[in-house]
């Protein structure tokens, strides 16, 4: 019998409780129409899956699997899914509810994503999994399962935050992102350096920046030093003194720091608040023109349009650690560990399978 894993309930108020986790045994699945059954082979651990853990997220739920990001190989097919598909080994998609339409989601209930949750049934943290033949793209071949399994949620919100919401993806422009290490600032930098920009981080550890630059960063600076962006403003290029776009995903002090970073009309797109839910917006940034751009995950199309430059790049998710075997609970709960400690560079990723079935492999 398959087996998942799921979030246990305890008593505890929300932000004290940490829900243990549950290994289960549940039912072999059949392919309804147009479903694919599909072998998960790697799944990979986003900040939600912490937030479930701690009753920081909206609507847990104690039966759904955990985690949006998966990877596995199609094993069989329901009734009008096309036949090609057996064999192949394909990326979930990690959200429903949005198809096209750049402004968000069109769904009237909003936009649901995989994993733990009531507003979707459908989490990756198992071991076989059924879904419409709509909500895969085929896995790019030079990936490994644990670097596809890296790339779902954090690849679409990168990607949206950087290509559809910055204005600035273009060749020659000065790109920041702030707090390298966490994967959708990892995606925003293969991105944008695979589209030509200039990329700049921060980040709280030298190790991190020096990460960074190898992955094609032109520098950095620690946000922990006062004055940091007097810092980052001695690494802009000459031509160039400015930054063009700001991709952050913690908060905080970032408009302030932009007022003196960003040029006239300049863009901060925030796709996350870690360091505050809060942010002070002020007159300095608007006597700069400065815009401040939300932005989410993505929708449907984005999804396949990022697939594609990660195929056309050959561009490989960093990955900062794996653990093997679903019933391997105490690794798994180590790397929930590493996430809370933001030890890590990059995605935290669990290998189900050893690869056999798979193209790649």
């Amino acid at each position: 019998m398959p087996k998942s894993i799921t979030i246990k309930q305890i008593d505890g108020k929300p932000g004290q409780v940490y829900y243990p986790l549950a290994l289960n045994t549940v039912a072999q699945p059949t392919p309804g129409p147009n479903e694919l059954l599909i072998s998960i082979q790697a799944a990979a651990l986003n900040h939600r899956d912490l937030f479930l853990r701690q009753h920081l997220y909206p609507s847990p739920s104690f039966t759904t699997p955990l985690l949006a990001d998966g990877y596995g190989v199609v094993t069989s097919v329901g009734p009008g899914a096309s036949q090609s598909w057996i064999g192949k080994a394909v990326i979930l998609t990690p959200g429903r509810g949005w198809k096209d339409a750049p402004e968000g989601p069109e769904a009237p209930t909003g936009y649901a994503i995989l994993g733990g949750t009531k507003t979707c049934p459908v989490g990756t943290l198992q071991e076989v999994v059924c879904v419409h033949e709509d909500e895969v793209e085929e896995a790019p071949l030079h990936l490994s399962p644990a670097e596809a399994a890296a790339l779902p949620l954090t690849g679409l919100t990168g990607w949206r935050a950087l290509v559809s919401k910055s204005g600035n993806a273009e060749p020659g422009r000065n790109i920041l992102v702030t707090g390298i290490g966490g994967g959708v600032a990892l995606n925003v930098l293969q991105f944008a350096v695979g589209l030509g920009a200039n990329v700049f981080v921060t980040s709280g550890g030298e190790e991190k920046i020096v990460k960074a630059k190898a992955l094609g960063a032109v520098g950095g600076v620690s946000y922990k030093a006062d004055g940091w962006e007097k810092e980052l403003k001695k690494l802009l290029p000459k031509d160039r003194p400015f930054i063009d776009a700001i991709v952050d995903g913690a908060g905080g002090n970032v408009v302030a720091k932009a007022t003196r970073l960003l040029k006239p009309g300049g863009v901060i797109v925030q796709y996350g608040m870690t360091v505050a839910p809060k942010m002070d917006w002020t007159m300095s940034a608007v006597l700069n023109n400065l815009e401040l751009r939300g932005s989410t995950m993505g929708s449907r199309k984005e999804f396949k349009d990022m697939i594609a430059f990660v195929n056309e790049k050959k561009i490989k998710p960093v990955v900062s650690r794996v653990v093997h075997g679903i019933d391997n609970i105490k690794e798994i709960d180590g790397l929930f560990e590493d996430m809370k400690k933001g030890s890590q560079f990059g995605k935290l990723v669990i290998q189900l399978a050893d690869g056999s079935g798979s193209p790649k492999l």
